[in-house]
């Protein structure tokens, strides 16, 4: 059994030779690995906003507790998680 244990041991002893090269074509290659432009989208979504969307959040107990923290000397580590269907307008508050 230890003799074969040493062989499959031998087997995972493998050289990371990988000789990579940066080309002009990191733009393309970045591109195709994300076509997405989140500083458009972004633009995009703050140009459709409506003032006031979401306001009724910024004021229910729950928002305002979780806002003011802890309180004390402890930092507020907390993320508020916002969740919902698609299209129920998560995206547009602010």
């Amino acid at each position: 059994m230890s003799q074969l244990l040493s062989n499959n041991i031998a087997s995972f002893n493998t050289t990371n030779n990988i000789n990579l090269t940066v080309t002009d074509d990191q733009p393309n290659i970045l591109a195709w690995l994300s076509p997405l432009d989140p500083r458009l989208r972004h633009q995009d979504i703050r140009d459709r906003r409506v003032e006031g969307v979401g306001e009724w959040l910024l004021q229910t107990e729950e928002f305002r507790g979780w806002h003011a923290g802890g309180g004390g000397d402890e930092p507020n580590d907390a993320v508020l998680f916002c969740y919902g269907d698609p299209g129920v307008g998560k995206t547009y508050i602010r």
